[in-house]
């Protein structure tokens, strides 16, 4: 079995979702009044990223708690029409050479995994016109049907990606030489080098500079 990795964010999604999260708050009709107090929580990890004291994982795992906190408790239901609203405004920025490469594999019968650390539930809603058979994202802790606060998210990213994906694939034979990956930042450099064919998309300098080096596919 060969299989097609993709990144979303800087990959299939051309900019950053939780820049547009961000927005989709602030100007929310029913949830903007939590926006202020979002923002003043996540200004500490953020800055201290910025004086290199907070590793960039851990203030990225941090923010993305810090958002999901403001958005209260909400059902899944809920979520799913809340990330939803959100599905226009994302296609609209879907990376089409990446596009048009996930339906090339698809067509090959290649099985494709969709793997970010955004929010499973975001990256269902935004995706379901797009043929995947397995997404792997940050899942959103539930408690009684509502969304537990309590219980930290585990963050899906670096060499957790993979360890997701060695999990959904155990007891699968893989052809992994002939399996493809999809990435651009450097974070996601030991997913890409799972496979015999990586391909950088749009690649951050220091994966541009491994890419060249290697002599890696860049989009």
């Amino acid at each position: 079995m060969r299989v097609a990795i993709f990144d979303f964010d800087g990959t299939l999604y051309s900019d950053e979702t939780f820049q547009l999260l961000m927005n989709h708050l602030r100007y929310h009709p029913v949830h903007h009044p939590n926006y202020k107090r979002f923002y003043r929580a996540i200004l500490p990890p953020y800055i201290g990223h910025k004086l290199k004291l907070v590793p960039e994982a851990k203030m990225k795992e941090r923010s993305m708690q810090i958002y999901l906190n403001a958005l209260g408790q909400m059902s899944i239901t809920e979520l799913d029409a809340y990330f939803g609203e959100l599905t226009d405004r994302v296609r609209e920025g879907f990376n089409p050479e990446v596009i048009t490469r996930l339906k090339e594999h698809a067509a090959e019968n290649i099985h494709i995994m969709l793997v970010s650390g955004a929010y499973t539930s975001l990256l269902q809603s935004v995706t379901k016109e797009l043929q995947f058979d397995t997404i792997i994202g940050t899942e959103i802790p539930m408690k009684e049907g509502k969304t537990d606060k309590r219980t930290p998210i585990y963050h899906i990213q670096g060499p957790r990606k993979n360890e997701k994906i060695q999990e959904v694939l155990q007891g699968k034979e893989i052809d992994w030489q002939n399996s493809f990956a999809y990435g651009d930042s450097f974070s996601d450099l030991s997913v890409l080098e799972l496979v015999g064919n990586p391909v950088a998309v749009r690649p951050e300098p220091r994966l541009k500079a491994i890419a060249k080096e290697r002599e890696w596919e860049i989009i």
